[in-house]
């Protein structure tokens, strides 16, 4: 990510992320994502992967 750019010290941005995550949950989903669907069906969608 950008991290680093936008806040400018690595330490700082390390520590910011750490206090963020400590108590994070991970939500894994399987399955279509509904917004790529949507996206590829416009067809003026340009996605990088």
């Amino acid at each position: 990510g950008q991290w680093n750019r936008i806040f400018g010290d690595n330490r700082l941005t390390s520590a910011l992320v750490d206090r963020l995550v400590h108590h994070a949950h991970i939500i894994a989903f399987t399955g279509e994502s509904y917004r790529l669907r949507n996206a590829l069906s416009s067809g003026n969608t340009k996605i990088t992967i």
